[in-house]
């Protein structure tokens, strides 16, 4: 009996054999060395996203993702040597592009999007030390690490929303007498509200994040695997409705005793991990992992024709070379941008009274926009004919993380305020003279007061109420004119019984006032 040997080669420079192995082993190297490289370049990115872990217990799990991500590499090695590993400069392209990307976000302190481009670099870098096949191998591990960008904080209010209106319904149909207003909403026994802590979101990423690496370890099928992750996010939205029902009718039936304090969270961390229990037993019903894992699964033969022979040595320390400096230069640009404009201080006043409005003596009320750090702000309320409108102005200059114009901070009243309440936000198209513009329309409630308040972003020139639009506005003033200047504008008016009698006052001011208060900004945006 013989037992004959083969070794998988491929033939070197000058006709010499280097074994596979080694071969593979080296531009794993390359890849790995790429990949710290990247994380040094941005490493201020990446310790944003620890600190964010450290202090929210809804992105705490993202100090396991990284761990998890090199375990799930390791199970691919067997599925990874069947692959030629060898240099692709087409993955320079989307490297730019999200260097790009972090380049725009960085100037206009979107702290996310820094992020979500930093931990794509990581596959882009993949591609580029190591190929299109091996990052198709690698696709989900990689991917996965989306999961430790602290993300999420956009679906709070939609989930608020959600939530109200599910409770509401719920409570309605057991036969409980509701009024409800935006996210407030009172019975018999008590006063309610929905706020961010009760939206749910934290329970939606937690099982999200559970339910994509259940599905990738258990499923093998991409129907049972998409369907699993459509489950544990549609699953726990409908949970935190039926949560959100239960504290209060347990409170209700107790005579607003019980489900009010501590026990409000235990109740609902106890009800997240039932639902979970059963979301993953429902699950393991249809697993199919007992056929063949990924690792034992065929690749087509390395033909050297079609996938290219692994790069020299020489070769790939100047493709590592040439990402490197594709990634380097954007924080340098950014670094660049960010000392064009040093002001921190200006002189700035409300216009004075314009089309008959004049100065008000006495205050229309206590209640303040909450802008975060503005470089100067100046509030008034005017009177014309027995109307009342209140104007307020927050301008930044130069700004920084914490202290710029779009931001999630600024707000019209924080949650869970001692006073004020705001039942309801939402976008509007709003006729001004002869122009219309899209604002924020707020209903604000006091015991006292009710106040109808309608604001948006002055950038440049240009009327925003979008963020993303009013950031890239930004962008494009901070890397091209450099300055990066804009203003909250903010105008507000008794309410009454009547909302278009107080929209009508409102486009009636702004028509007469709106061009000195924009002459205003202008004038302090050009120094």
């Amino acid at each position: 009996m013989t037992t004959n040997t083969t070794a998988d080669v491929n033939v070197g420079p000058a006709g010499s054999n280097l074994p596979d192995a080694r071969t593979k082993a080296r531009q794993l190297g390359f890849a790995a060395v790429g990949m710290l490289l990247s994380a040094a370049v941005y490493t201020p990115t990446y310790l944003s996203m620890e600190q964010i872990w450290a202090r929210s217990e809804t992105f705490a799990h993202g100090y396991f993702v990284f761990p998890i991500a090199l375990f799930l590499i390791w199970k691919r090695r067997g599925e990874l040597r069947q692959v030629p590993l060898t240099t692709d400069l087409w993955a320079l392209l989307p490297l730019a592009g999200l260097g790009m990307l972090w380049l725009v976000a960085n100037v206009t302190d979107v702290l996310v999007v820094q992020q979500v481009a930093v931990v794509l670099m990581l596959p882009a870098v993949v591609w580029l030390m190591l190929g299109f096949r091996a990052l198709r191998v690698l696709s989900f591990p990689l991917l996965f690490l989306l999961f430790a960008v602290p993300m999420g904080e956009a679906l709070i209010y939609p989930l608020m929303k959600f939530t109200a209106s599910f409770t509401v319904h719920a409570l309605r149909l057991t036969g409980i007498p509701v009024y409800w207003d935006g996210t407030f909403f009172s019975i018999p026994s008590g006063d309610w509200s929905v706020v961010e802590g009760c939206s749910g979101v934290r329970y939606l990423i937690a099982s999200v994040f559970l339910g994509v690496l259940y599905a990738y370890m258990v499923y093998r099928a991409l129907w049972r695997r998409l369907l699993f992750i459509a489950l544990a996010t549609v699953v726990p939205i409908i949970a935190n409705g039926f949560r959100a029902y239960f504290i209060v009718m347990i409170a209700h039936l107790s005579d607003m005793k019980l489900a009010l304090g501590v026990d409000h969270f235990i109740y609902g961390w106890v009800w997240f991990g039932i639902v979970m229990f059963f979301l993953f037993w429902l699950g393991a019903l249809w697993r199919d992992d007992h056929d063949d894992p990924p690792s034992a699964r065929t690749h087509p033969a390395h033909d050297p024709e079609r996938d290219g022979r692994p790069a020299r040595p020489k070769r790939t320390v100047m493709v590592l070379a040439a990402g490197m400096l594709v990634m380097a230069i954007w924080p340098v640009w950014a670094e660049r941008a960010s000392q064009r404009d040093d002001v921190h201080s200006y002189a700035f006043a409300v216009p004075d009274g314009a089309g008959g409005w004049q100065f008000r003596a006495t205050a229309l009320t206590t209640w303040k926009p909450d802008y975060q750090k503005p470089s100067a702000e100046a509030g008034a309320q005017y009177t014309k004919g027995g109307d009342t409108v209140g104007l307020y102005l927050a301008y930044y200059g130069a700004q920084t993380q914490g202290a710029e114009l779009v931001n999630s901070q600024n707000v019209m009243v924080v949650q869970k305020h001692p006073v004020w309440r705001m039942p309801y936000e939402r976008e509007i198209s709003a006729a001004i003279g002869q122009d219309t513009v899209t604002v924020w329309e707020s209903k604000l409630e006091s015991a006292s007061q009710n106040l109808l308040v309608w604001h948006w972003y002055w950038i440049g020139g240009h009327h925003l109420s979008d963020d993303k639009l009013a950031k890239l506005y930004e962008a494009y003033q901070a890397l091209f004119e450099g300055r990066r200047a804009g203003a909250g504008i903010v105008v507000f008016t008794e309410l009454g019984d009547d909302a278009d009698q107080a929209r009508e006052r409102l486009r009636k001011f702004l028509g007469d006032m709106l061009p000195a208060a924009e002459a205003r900004l202008d004038a302090v945006a050009s120094g």
